[in-house]
């Protein structure tokens, strides 16, 4: 009998996980996470001062950054579960790459939309980018015939329609940026992803090409 494969350590999930927990610490030593003004001397999203003033620093810092423990947590627990099965899919590098480019694509989508209704407020928070990693795996669980490690695409589905109902059903909840990460996400992974054990046109008999 086989021994049990071990799943690799997804530590590029592990470390941008920390870098969140740790700026929310950093700036609750030096204020409160749940001041609006206070959040904003810090970088988070704000559409007049990226547009006006130039700042466009915001659309990455503001990745980071998180209104109260509660969104903090609710957020690490769901990039924890689902964060490394998409970093063994796609590999390290361009784990840290695809989360990065959800995080601000999400940003710029939920500005361009906040614009266009002329409703400004303070955003901030790594949802945008969470479901970016969501709509990434949505793409490789289809592409591996509807199953990649313990995610089916019934689940992936399942999760995506009650987090989406949860946002349109409450208030202060950035609809655009999770609706631009997930699209935004699902388009990435069509380019980053590549399926293991595809053989190239001319390999050898007996060889193989496994995907990162």
């Amino acid at each position: 009998m086989e021994p049990h494969h071990r799943r690799k350590t997804a530590y590029v999930n592990e470390f941008l996980i920390a870098v969140n927990i740790l700026y929310f610490l950093w700036l609750e030593y030096h204020g409160s996470t749940e001041n609006a003004g206070f959040m904003l001397e810090h970088g988070a999203m704000y559409v007049p001062l990226v547009i006006r003033e130039g700042e466009y620093y915001r659309l990455f810092t503001a990745v980071f950054m998180h209104f109260g423990i509660s969104h903090l947590v609710n957020n690490m627990i769901i990039q924890f579960a689902l964060g490394d099965n998409l970093e063994r899919a796609l590999g390290g590098v361009k784990y840290l790459v695809f989360y990065l480019i959800c995080g601000v694509g999400a940003n710029i989508f939920s500005m361009t939309v906040s614009m266009n209704d002329y409703e400004y407020a303070v955003s901030a928070g790594a949802s945008g980018a969470i479901f970016g990693v969501i709509g990434g795996l949505l793409y490789v669980v289809l592409r591996n015939r509807g199953q990649l490690e313990d995610l089916s695409t019934r689940q992936l589905v399942m999760f995506v329609v009650c987090s989406l109902y949860f946002g349109f059903t409450s208030t202060g909840v950035d609809n655009a940026a999770h609706i631009g990460g997930l699209v935004l996400g699902f388009l990435l992974a069509v380019l980053f992803y590549a399926v293991p054990g595809r053989r190239q046109p001319d390999a050898e008999e007996g060889g193989r090409n496994e995907g990162q």
